[in-house]
């Protein structure tokens, strides 16, 4: 298998609106290329698009204890937890990806769970995948 063409036309099946074909195309290049964070990455997103929650939030924090400073990463994690409804967990997330990188998505994410946890203790407000 040549991964880079497998990571190329997953890249592609991704960007057309099929994430969960990406993700299946992914998996494979993962397993054979763990320390691969753009692969990663992707596979995450595809899991987070096709609300595979639980995927997403395994390949996110692979990422996270791989290089603690990604900023990308931190904030899909909390994304990913925000709408597992586990809004207390997203908010460490959110708040770093924040203090990392001035990004509007992030701002954006950061007050929306603030705002919830604020209202609401951080329960949960809707149902995980």
């Amino acid at each position: 298998m040549d991964l880079l063409e497998e990571y190329r036309r997953a890249n592609f099946v991704f960007e057309s609106g099929d994430p969960l074909g990406a993700a299946r195309m992914l998996e494979p290049i993962v397993e054979a290329e763990p320390n691969n964070t753009a692969v990663r990455q992707l596979l995450a997103r595809a899991y987070f698009n096709s609300a595979q929650l639980t995927h997403a939030e395994a390949q996110l924090r692979a990422l996270i204890e791989h290089d603690p400073s990604d900023h990308y990463a931190h904030h899909v994690l909390g994304r990913t937890l925000e709408r597992a409804g586990r809004f207390s967990e997203a908010l460490p997330h959110l708040r770093l990806a924040a203090a990392m990188k001035q990004h509007t998505d992030y701002q954006e994410a950061l007050r929306r769970v603030e705002t919830w946890v604020g209202k609401n203790g951080g329960r949960a407000g809707y149902a995980a995948d």
